[in-house]
């Protein structure tokens, strides 16, 4: 902290450099341990990512403890590499270790905890996060397009992005559709379940891979499924996916845009992509025009929330940074470029709804993650 007192030397005419205010400097103080948090944790995502992908995490889940040489030898990898990952994520919380007194960092034994196993190694868990990473890392590749784009206002369409995000975007969201898709979210559609257990038709619009496809084909085998998306490699990935899971005698994907869709349909899902679309009108009053009497679409859209002091929380923080990065550029990348970003907002969604001629437009269910809106005439 500065003095007020001005030094002996200071003559007329000159001003003292004034106290800074405590309670400013005290913020600054808090900010700059946020910045310093925020860049801990930026850069543990690629750092996890890169665990993930060789093998680390899985290395050393469910085994007793090792040390980097021990894990780098059950690896293949480099000990001196190793070590500091293991250094980097330990000191994120990722990885648990014993021996923190030892004399030599080579000396510490690394373990995965029961609940960094299910977070880390797990897909079918509900807690699997490798997909964020993997996800997020990607997303970051296309920042000097974003660059550009602030001054031109062009968009990224969702195919320009490495092909991480594709594969990431799939593990990222279908912990949460395995734990809520069939159980809560279908069930809480207005008599949807009943045609789907009877034998319905299902459309799932913008299916990427298809993990929201095989989920629901597999927990309703007397209806068919089809799975439309622009993005081809990903159609071809969703078609083994079907095919891992046996259910290609109920599945047909095929490439195909939004409004695409051909014949009627018990129920026309859209899976966390509607606001990704440059033309979501289109794709709702496609989807309405091939509704089956007595059908519904199925909107799961991000959590999110009509006024910004409703979105300061650790939720909004990473789902308004995931839409700058991701969900608005793609949104803005051909005409009529709607950019609705993934904040729209319940309000918002409605109003979409029932401008595309839906009598009816209500939130049916909710996760941590998402709102699912059942859209009817």
């Amino acid at each position: 902290m500065t003095s007020t007192k001005p030094p002996d030397d200071v003559g007329a005419g000159t001003t003292a450099t004034a106290e800074p205010d405590a309670e400013l400097q005290e913020r600054l103080e808090a900010l700059v341990g946020q910045v310093v948090t925020d860049a801990g944790a930026a850069v543990t995502v690629p750092l996890a990512l890169l665990g993930d992908r060789l093998g680390l995490f899985t290395a050393l889940a469910g085994k007793e403890p090792m040390t980097s040489a021990e894990l780098a030898e059950r690896t293949g990898l480099r000990e001196r590499y190793v070590r500091e990952w293991l250094m980097a994520m330990a000191t994120a919380g990722y990885v648990s270790f014993d021996g923190a007194d030892a004399g030599s960092s080579a000396a510490v034994r690394y373990h995965l905890a029961p609940e960094q196993v299910e977070a880390f190694t797990n897909p079918d868990s509900p807690g699997y996060v490798a997909g964020a990473f993997q996800t997020l890392t990607a997303a970051t590749r296309m920042l000097d397009r974003l660059t550009d784009a602030f001054r031109t206002g062009e968009g990224v369409a969702w195919h320009e992005h490495h092909d991480d995000l594709f594969v990431g975007t799939e593990r990222f969201f279908r912990p949460g559709y395995l734990a809520n898709l069939t159980g809560s979210w279908i069930p809480a559609l207005t008599g949807i379940e009943e045609k789907l257990l009877a034998g319905g038709r299902v459309a799932d619009v913008g299916c990427g891979l298809g993990a929201s496809t095989v989920l629901m084909a597999r927990a309703y085998p007397a209806s068919t499924f089809v799975g439309l998306d622009y993005h081809a490699p990903s159609i071809v990935l969703a078609q083994q996916r079907a095919a891992d899971a046996e259910v290609t005698d109920r599945i047909t994907f095929r490439t195909a845009g939004a409004n695409e869709l051909e014949g009627t349909y018990d129920l026309i899902t859209f899976f966390d992509c509607l606001h990704d679309m440059p033309d979501p009108m289109a794709a709702l009053r496609a989807a309405r025009a091939s509704l089956a009497e007595g059908g519904s679409v199925m909107l799961v859209e991000p959590m999110s929330w009509d006024a910004l002091s409703e979105a300061v929380n650790p939720l909004g923080r990473l789902l308004a940074g995931a839409s700058m990065l991701i969900c608005l550029p793609s949104g803005l990348s051909e005409t009529p470029a709607y950019g609705l970003g993934n904040q729209v907002g319940p309000s918002r969604m409605r109003e979409l709804a029932h401008e595309a001629g839906f009598g009816s437009a209500e939130v049916a269910a909710s996760s941590e993650m998402n709102l699912i809106y059942e859209l009817r005439d």
